[in-house]
């Protein structure tokens, strides 16, 4: 039991690292030029005691229970060696975690016209169908890029099909659905295959899961919108709570707390059937893992628990008005690099952030730092949500900033090492998580309304915005690892001259 205190103490640390540059920002700007009211700035402040209680145990939980699960699961599906298995237990595994993502409940109220139950069980199985793909793409070694090009096309070819007022939605959805219970997961499943393989490559394709499986909710929800045809505009903030005292005030959060007590429960449950079917039949387990597998689930569920309560009841309302207030200043402009700022510490505290990264430096012996990865993929979101608050103030369509910035993270894929454009597209769906949906979207809208912008066309599309740019910034940074290597394999002669700029060279 001391172990696991010293670690929660650990993982405490981190959560108060991730969450409290958020707190200092909405504290300055709330008594500077953004004044809220006393009930929402304390129903942030508790949001945030949750948060950092919730980040605390899951990422302890996912250490000890999704990762080793995951890994497993995919070690024992490959040993098989029948496609048909694989593919039908990829196809399963896929389609009912996506079901199990509480992200995709929130989803499907945001999607007008189309049944919710039609949009889940039509998102998981684009989930599932692309799973297989990632899988077989790395049992059979298929280069990454090429695949991204075709389905990326695909993609950009349907949204022309579709209202405009659906576009963001349906580019959201490939964020929103690859949360905090999917990312683990699926992660883990790819580095477990990947280790049946001996060949050189086999790391390299240990990533990219996440990458396709982020294809499957966009091209869903493209395809309900063109046959559903939504309307113009079925969007609605929900209205801002006003509490008039201390005990109001926690009475909206024991309303909510039984609510995800229940929901994360039945996420939960599907996972642990699929995994405990394979542990009676196929892994058979030692009782000591099993033990530790199970004290894990117990620390992610109190952690999503409490994770999202604290997300959706304490930063949903705080968020809404602050972009409220930011975009109705005579200098609205402020708003954008109050945004980015926001978007670079933000990003800090999306729980299966933390998983991406340490599953990185892990599985590359720390060639690739978390550190470095954690920079990369604060500065991709800072730039955005800066240029996601510009394009609200100023009305610019969504797809000004998409088609070129997919084109990039495409066009870059061609020249960085393999490793990097895998863990690129995968940070795209991982950065975009609980605390993009809950607070930065809010902040979006809020924003949106006071400008007097369409929610449909100008609000949504943040989330997709977060998960294009780290495309680009992983990859900027796998271009300066390939120099910083090639530079290693000269002499030191010429690794000097090559540290030299050119006016010394000049000189010599």
């Amino acid at each position: 039991m001391e172990k696991y205190t010293g670690k929660l103490k650990k993982k405490l640390e981190e959560a108060l690292r991730a969450v409290l540059p958020i707190i200092g920002i909405v504290l300055i700007l709330s008594f500077t030029i953004a004044p809220i009211t006393p009930s929402i700035l304390l129903s942030f402040l508790i949001g945030a005691v949750f948060l950092i209680i919730g980040m605390m145990f899951f990422t302890l939980g996912a250490e000890m229970s999704m990762t080793p699960m995951g890994e497993r699961l995919g070690t024992r599906m490959t040993q098989s060696k029948n496609i048909l298995v694989i593919v039908l237990l990829s196809f399963i595994l896929g389609f009912i975690i996506t079901i199990s993502e509480p992200d995709l409940q929130v989803l499907a109220q945001q999607v007008p016209s189309v049944p919710n139950a039609t949009l889940i069980l039509a998102v998981a199985a684009g989930v599932g169908f692309f799973l297989v793909l990632a899988i077989l793409r790395m049992l059979l070694g298929i280069a990454l890029p090429p695949l991204l090009v075709i389905f990326y096309l695909v993609i950009f070819g349907l949204v022309f099909l579709v209202p405009e007022s659906f576009r963001g939605v349906a580019f959201d959805s490939g964020g929103v659905t690859t949360g905090p219970m999917t990312v683990p997961f699926i992660m883990a499943l790819g580095i477990g295959i990947s280790s049946i393989r001996n060949d050189q490559h086999a790391a390299n394709d240990s990533f990219g899961l996440v990458a396709l499986c982020s294809i499957g909710p966009i091209l869903a929800v493209l395809i309900l919108g063109m046959i559903y045809e939504p309307g113009e505009n079925a969007y609605a903030l929900n209205a801002i709570p006003e509490i008039s005292d201390s005990v109001e005030l926690w009475k909206m959060f024991g309303t909510e707390l039984p609510a995800y007590i229940k929901e994360i429960a039945i996420s939960l449950l599907p996972i642990i059937v699929f995994f405990g079917v394979f542990q009676i039949f196929s892994l058979k387990l030692s009782k000591k893992v099993l033990t530790k597998i199970v004290i894990g689930l117990i620390y992610t569920y109190i952690g999503l628990v409490l994770f999202l309560t604290g997300a959706n009841v304490g930063f949903i309302p705080s968020g809404n008005y602050l972009g409220q207030m930011l975009a109705s200043l005579d200098y609205r402009w402020i708003i954008v690099p109050v945004g980015a700022l926001m978007g670079y510490f933000i990003v800090k505290a999306e729980p299966a952030v933390y998983v991406l990264n340490h599953q990185v430096e892990e599985i590359t012996d720390g060639a690739i730092p978390a550190s470095a990865m954690g920079t990369s993929l604060s500065i991709g979101v800072a730039l955005s949500i800066g240029l996601s608050m510009l394009r609200i103030i100023c009305g610019i369509p969504l797809l000004y900033f998409l088609i070129p910035g997919y084109a990039i993270a495409i066009g870059l894929s061609f020249f960085v090492p393999k490793i990097f454009t895998a863990i690129a597209f995968d940070s795209g769906g991982v950065a975009s998580g609980p605390m993009t949906a809950t607070f930065l979207l809010p902040l979006a809208q809020g924003a949106c309304l006071a400008v007097g912008g369409d929610l449909a066309t100008d609000a949504f599309g943040v989330v997709a915005m977060v998960a294009m740019t780290p495309l680009i910034t992983i990859q900027i940074l796998g271009m300066i690892y390939k120099v910083k290597e090639s530079r290693r394999d000269l002499s030191p002669v010429e690794y000097a001259y090559a540290e030299m700029d050119e006016d010394a060279i000049i000189e010599l």
